[in-house]
């Protein structure tokens, strides 16, 4: 059951990071992000709302698991935005795969709060690290101007992987022992909608400007989301966390086969194997944590 609902998750993730960047070029990074915020503030408040067990368990968490939660979950927003401009400039089959890499941050986050660092772990950093170096490099000469435009995406890559990474440790240390996954989510969906009020009326001013296939696009990068969640979830409840979680980083390869398939998007050499090596050290970082 591991095994395929972290096969579930990643194909289910991977195209949600597909869809996340032809909806920032479609409606606008912050109006795609908005979209899927509110959409699945409706799902989970529906669920909380049939769920007394969960309204229970709301309503019991302490102040600080709420705030801290909170905190992630603002960190999440943002890195929603930057991951949603990183793909709305860049190549998805490199973008993808390093955002991935959040599990560097999470990793050291966790070291310096005093878990010990495996072998495995280690290793990964330093592989994920290598292949953000090279994924970084275009393997050829380039103006000034072109070498900065080829930079700006995967900056802001890291900067969503920083973020998510920051956003994992606090939900996963202070948070989700006390709320669980689906109020930390109804959470982290409020928060987003919240910080993201200002795009509400701009979307009901242009809502008659989005065409049924973008808007078909909007939900499902949303509905694929909370699908992707939904089997990560019920995988390690079923199963063992650690393969699941290794499986479901394949999510970063299958956008990047999606961006190739549909963009026909090319890559160096040197970017080919860099991409390579930052899903190789996300396994690492997962494998025996």
């Amino acid at each position: 059951m591991d095994v395929i609902m972290g096969l579930v998750a990643a194909v289910l993730w991977g195209a949600t990071d597909f869809l996340v960047g032809v909806n920032a070029r479609a409606v606008g990074i912050r109006r795609s992000v908005f979209f899927g915020q509110i959409l699945g503030l409706l799902l989970m408040g529906l669920i909380i709302f049939v769920s007394a067990n969960q309204l229970e368990k709301m309503l019991a968490a302490p102040v600080s698991a709420l705030l801290l939660g909170g905190v992630g979950a603002l960190c999440t927003v943002l890195g929603a935005l930057s991951l949603s401009k990183a793909f709305a400039i860049g190549k998805t089959a490199v973008v993808a795969p390093l955002v991935t890499s959040y599990g560097v941050i999470t990793t050291l986050l966790a070291w310096l709060g005093g878990d010990e660092l495996s072998l495995w772990q280690f290793l990964g950093l330093l592989t994920c690290f290598l292949g953000v170096l090279m994924a970084s490099s275009s393997g050829k000469k380039a103006d000034e101007q072109g070498s900065l435009m080829s930079r700006l995406p995967i900056g802001f890559a890291l900067l969503a992987a920083t973020l998510y990474g920051i956003s994992f440790w606090l939900q996963g240390k202070y948070a989700l022992p006390s709320l669980g996954p689906v109020n930390m989510l109804a959470l982290g969906y409020a928060v987003g909608v919240i910080f993201l009020m200002p795009e509400a009326l701009r979307l009901m001013r242009g809502w008659s400007a989005i065409g049924p296939r973008t808007c078909a696009t909007l939900c499902c990068a949303s509905l694929f989301n909370l699908g992707g969640f939904t089997a990560f979830s019920w995988g390690v409840l079923n199963g063992s966390i650690s393969i699941v979680t290794v499986i479901s980083t394949l999510s970063g390869g299958i956008a990047a086969i999606l961006g190739y398939f549909f963009y026909r998007e090319r890559l160096s050499s040197f970017q080919v194997v860099g991409v390579s090596l930052v899903l190789a050290g996300a396994v690492l970082l997962h494998l025996l944590e």
